[in-house]
């Protein structure tokens, strides 16, 4: 049995720009109440890519930004494995209060959704 690796390195990160226009011309999401989960065409090597779309139009703070970048990509990372290789940009699209407990449970119970669906996907 090969031992799961579930660090995020930068093999696993969408970087450039022309990665991430690839994956919003592809036109394929799965939709949340409050995120799109945008999908490239499946790789045939490496393993799965992750992006991050978290605009100051939706959550005006960079403290909240930061909090929801690091909720998806820990939620990411335990499900890397599970994912196809593909390439995936998540994108908040609808504005958000200042995250309280309840909320950030309630956001990190819907990405873990976003991603359990894209398995079936």
């Amino acid at each position: 049995m090969r031992p799961v690796s579930l660090s995020f390195p930068r093999s696993c990160r969408m970087l450039r720009a022309d990665e991430y226009a690839e994956v919003f011309s592809f036109r394929q999401a799965l939709r949340g109440d409050r995120f799109l989960l945008h999908y490239g065409k499946e790789r045939e090597e490496g393993t799965a890519r992750l992006g991050l779309v978290i605009g100051k139009k939706f959550m005006r703070r960079a403290a909240g930004r930061n909090m929801i970048k690091r909720m998806v990509r820990e939620t990411f990372r335990q499900m890397r494995e599970l994912l196809p290789a593909r390439d995936w940009a998540l994108r908040l699209t609808k504005a958000l209060p200042k995250p309280d407990r309840a909320m950030r449970r309630e956001l990190a119970a819907e990405i873990s959704r976003l991603f359990v669906k894209a398995t079936r996907a």
